[in-house]
């Protein structure tokens, strides 16, 4: 197995499990949805499918194009949510709590990557 293969099973399974936590754990993910949007657990589900259903797809030949760029999208979409939760102190009650500097790290260092990551195995 090449580092090409590798870096997309372990992206395939770091959605899959990121898309199924949407549904083990929704309380994890409620809070960092932003108050301005509507349907909360709606936007959670819909999260967790698209990350469960992608990573699949990212599996054949097929579909891996469409997927790794469909994650791209999704990853874009998800940045109000970083934005939101640096906004709002990068604690939330009862839940994730982490200094500042990790919520911008997360923002504009491990984001980028993982959308890299996708473009790079969309072939």
């Amino acid at each position: 197995m090449g580092i090409k293969q590798l870096l997309l099973y372990l992206l395939s399974a770091f959605f899959l499990i990121a898309g199924l936590n949407h549904f083990i754990h929704p309380a994890f993910y409620l809070p960092l949805i932003p108050k301005y949007l509507i349907y909360p657990e709606y936007i959670n589900h819909i999260s967790g499918i698209a990350e469960i259903l992608l990573s699949i797809m990212l599996l054949f030949t097929a579909t891996r194009k469409t997927a790794a760029y469909l994650i791209i999208l999704l990853l874009l979409a998800f940045i109000p949510s970083h934005i939101y939760f640096i906004v709002i102190g990068s604690c939330v009650k009862d839940g994730l709590c982490v200094p500042e500097w990790v919520a911008w790290c997360r923002l504009i260092l491990i984001h980028p990557i993982l959308i890299w990551w996708a473009w790079c195995v969309r072939k």
